[in-house]
């Protein structure tokens, strides 16, 4: 469980390891991580699902090593596995393709190298048992040529070449994607940032949920304050202030109440809002908001998490948003859920997505089920955005962000 003092697994960079079974991937994170995280074993097939390891890799920071299946496993369980590793693409940041010295490159490389690049997702080759085996230069050329990749030549059992690699993914890792902030553009050093965090049966014990803990981060990285209130003291929190602050932050499910005690010359948004914009695409998603207009009774409607969580009798997911939109078409709806790793390929079926603020999955996946739903024309929209938009405060709580609140309005 992340703590105030860890970095969340969904802001760390990503990076995958594919190959056949007993390639060497689980010892080449071994090696990587110099600790014993994945099983290995000569019996092929080890690795049956995603193995993650968080750790540090300096200078780059804090890192997701990911182990994966064999992409050549058979049988019906086997090709299960094969489709869980190519899932894991959707989150990757930097993949490393392992190449067995001793079987060359196949069929099966050619295809995984494809399906990264197809993905515009950097990728690293490495031949792995160079200790076992001694490589020519015709095969290495050969292999090169055939992947159109540069080959980093390694030993994941005796540790020849895992400095040169660790090098090879701090040059090759993508810094500019992950430097996206939640307060950018909005706050200067010396700010003060008022934060609404309702305390409620829902809210975790003892500390507060991801994005609020995110959100105070940025804030001290810009070297500005953060005041944090609950929504009953917020008029009291203001009246309390020298100056005005730069802007309200909300947790969407008090959006009302913080409208009304904000004065309109303070800037307002939510901390969804926020996740929609750093983990997505702001635009798109209040695109989506706008296709409820277009919901008639009787329409299916997808909503999905990137979490599984204990339900509260009001909860967000099932309850509150279902009634919402129910009162919003002026009918029933039919819902479907779905929470976890993994999204549906096929959305044809539903007239609209909402989706959840991604909290727990990084830009790339968020990204990814974006561009699905986008690629078959479903409009998908977050929890923040829509219950802004079904109150009618979507326009205040964009005001911050210019180009979408553009999109709203045309």
């Amino acid at each position: 469980m992340s703590s105030m003092n860890t970095t969340p697994i969904s802001s760390r960079l990503h990076i995958a390891i594919f190959g056949r079974r007993n390639a060497g991937k689980s010892s080449l994170i071994n090696a990587l991580t110099n600790q014993p995280i994945a099983l290995v074993s000569d019996v092929a097939g080890t690795t049956t699902d995603p193995v993650s390891k968080a750790m540090e890799l300096l200078p780059i920071g804090p890192v997701v090593i990911i182990d994966t299946a064999g992409i050549d496993d058979e049988g019906t369980l086997g090709q299960m596995r094969v489709k869980r590793t190519y899932e894991v693409l959707n989150g990757t940041d930097l993949a490393i393709l392992v190449v067995d010295a001793q079987a060359g490159v196949t069929g099966f490389e050619l295809d995984v190298v494809q399906r990264i690049r197809d993905k515009n997702i950097p990728v690293i080759g490495v031949i792995n048992k160079t200790d076992i085996v001694d490589i020519t230069e015709q095969q290495r050329e050969t292999w090169k040529k055939e992947l159109k990749l540069n080959l980093i030549e390694v030993s994941a059992a005796n540790g020849t070449g895992i400095e040169l690699l660790k090098n090879e993914i701090i040059r090759e890792a993508p810094y500019e994607e992950r430097e996206t902030s939640l307060m950018s553009g909005l706050i200067h050093p010396g700010d003060f940032v008022v934060l609404v965090v309702p305390i409620d049966k829902a809210a975790p014990k003892g500390r507060l949920i991801l994005p609020q803990q995110q959100v105070i981060r940025d804030i001290l990285d810009h070297d500005a304050m953060a005041i944090v209130t609950k929504e009953h003291e917020l008029k009291e929190t203001l009246a309390y202030l020298g100056k005005k602050p730069s802007i309200v932050v909300t947790d969407s499910q008090v959006f009302l109440k913080v409208a009304a005690d904000t004065p309109r010359d303070i800037p307002m948004t939510s901390f969804s809002i926020l996740m929609a914009r750093h983990k997505g695409d702001l635009n798109e998603l209040v695109k989506g908001a706008k296709a409820i207009e277009s919901l008639s009774p009787g329409d299916k409607v997808l909503i999905a998490e990137a979490c599984t969580h204990h339900r509260q009798s009001d909860d967000i997911g099932t309850v509150k948003i279902p009634r919402w939109l129910r009162q919003a078409v002026g009918g029933e709806l039919q819902f479907e859920w779905f929470s976890g790793t993994g999204f549906p390929q096929n959305l044809q079926e539903y007239k609209l997505i909402v989706h959840c603020g991604g909290c727990m999955i990084n830009r790339r996946e968020m990204l990814y089920r974006i561009s699905l739903a986008k690629g078959q024309d479903i409009p998908i929209v977050n929890y923040g955005v829509l219950i802004a938009y079904v109150h009618g405060i979507l326009p205040r709580a964009l005001k911050p962000f210019p180009a979408a609140k553009m999109i709203l309005e045309d």
